[in-house]
């Protein structure tokens, strides 16, 4: 519990555990643990087929927060239209900056770490361990695009795709049809 008494969260609501992306609370628990009484919120990720025990009054503290407002969600939209940033620096330290963003649990720092690791077609090809770093990102913020938008994870995914490739857009021409 918080200071105020109430629970933070509440059962069947979606939000984003910082290491693990969107799951959803399915429960809250009580359990005696080495002699001492917790509450615990019971979360579960599908994509892992996971399920996470949180105490309730570590939740906040551990970077547990509710799925990102639209309004939040358009600044990260405008991160990934923004131009990569790549740092000169070795891969390995690169990789394990991507790494903190990843599990930071801010969307934003996701969107720049998609955002920076995005390929087109005319760019040279990433490294194995490049590209499943980009796999990660890409799928853990479609994760929460899809809840935030209420669509599925392959429609978010498409959706994160065009916002990358904007110059793969052509207007939309509706043919005229004859009877």
């Amino acid at each position: 519990m918080t200071k105020s008494g109430k629970l933070e969260f509440s059962i069947d609501q979606d939000i984003v555990y910082p290491k693990h992306g969107v799951g959803t609370i399915t429960g809250i628990q009580v359990q005696e643990i080495s002699g001492m009484t917790l509450e615990l919120y019971v979360v579960r990720f599908e994509k892992e087929r996971m399920t996470l025990r949180v105490p309730t009054d570590k939740a906040v503290g551990v970077g547990m927060r509710c799925i990102s407002d639209e309004e939040t969600m358009k600044k990260a939209f405008k991160t990934l239209k923004g131009k990569a940033k790549v740092k000169r620096t070795m891969w390995s330290r690169r990789a394990q900056e991507y790494e903190t963003k990843i599990n930071s649990g801010s969307i934003t720092l996701l969107a720049e770490v998609v955002r920076d690791l995005h390929r087109s077609g005319d760019q040279s090809e990433q490294s194995y361990s490049e590209r499943q770093i980009f796999e990660s990102a890409i799928s853990r913020l479609a994760r929460e695009v899809a809840a935030v938008e209420g669509t599925c994870e392959k429609e978010a995914l498409s959706k994160l795709e065009i916002i990358l490739t904007p110059e793969k857009l052509e207007p939309e021409v509706s043919p005229e049809i004859e009877v």
